[in-house]
């Protein structure tokens, strides 16, 4: 049976009502899909810039040394609460001409450092120091960079087993401002695809450094 036409009378006043439903629709839609949007991106945590850049940085798949398992449920690392006592002015002694060695890692690649300078300097109302490294590469590549790994007594704790890092660069005297804060644990610590540089145990400080980056705690 036929559909009856109809008048078009009748059909040029429809098609407003018509017209307002379907940018009724629309609006809808459009609300529905950016509230949607809204509610997955989620802010970045954290309570300085360099945790939000940290959280940002393992949050992203295509720079995340996370398993895929644990990149799905990640919401962000879990940090010590900053602490302005743990960012320090180090006395640097350069040692000139020191020779280059194997740092063992975490597989059986060897990476190829030396000591740069002793680190002297006060924490916790103790004196302490740190050997500061210089890679190879680096040197090769002309990067000025400078790879800091130690051990403290929050170790196996609150903090990763194996140590933490703390990057740093070659300064232009002979002090370097040490911030315990920025302190992160190696990609093994995560992932054990990953060959990190295992801590020299010179480098361990007897005392706890409540700074930095904690242990990652898995589901």
């Amino acid at each position: 049976m036929l559909q009856k036409r109809m008048p078009l009378q009748s059909l040029t006043r429809a098609y407003p009502l018509v017209l307002y439903k379907i940018l009724t629709l629309v609006v809808l839609a459009t609300f529905l899909v950016s509230t949607s949007c809204a509610k997955k991106k989620r802010p970045i945590k954290g309570d300085t810039t360099y945790q939000k850049k940290q959280n940002a940085f393992f949050k992203d798949a295509s720079t995340s040394p996370l398993k895929k398992k644990d990149l799905k449920t990640f919401e962000g690392l879990d940090f010590f609460e900053f602490d302005s006592t743990y960012i320090v002015n180090a006395k640097l002694k350069r040692t000139p001409n020191n020779e280059w060695f194997n740092m063992k890692t975490t597989t059986k690649r060897v990476s190829e450092e030396r000591i740069y300078g002793v680190l002297y300097f006060e924490l916790n109302g103790k004196q302490h120091q740190l050997n500061i490294y210089q890679g190879k590469e680096a040197v090769e590549e002309g990067d000025d960079y400078l790879f800091l790994p130690f051990l403290d007594e929050t170790n196996g704790l609150e903090s990763y087993g194996g140590g933490r890092y703390i990057d740093s660069n070659i300064p232009k005297g002979n002090t370097l401002i040490l911030d315990f804060n920025t302190a992160y644990n190696p990609y093994c610590a995560y992932n054990s695809k990953y060959s990190c540089p295992i801590v020299p145990r010179e480098n361990y400080l007897k005392t706890r450094v409540e700074a930095g980056v904690k242990r990652f705690k898995k589901d």
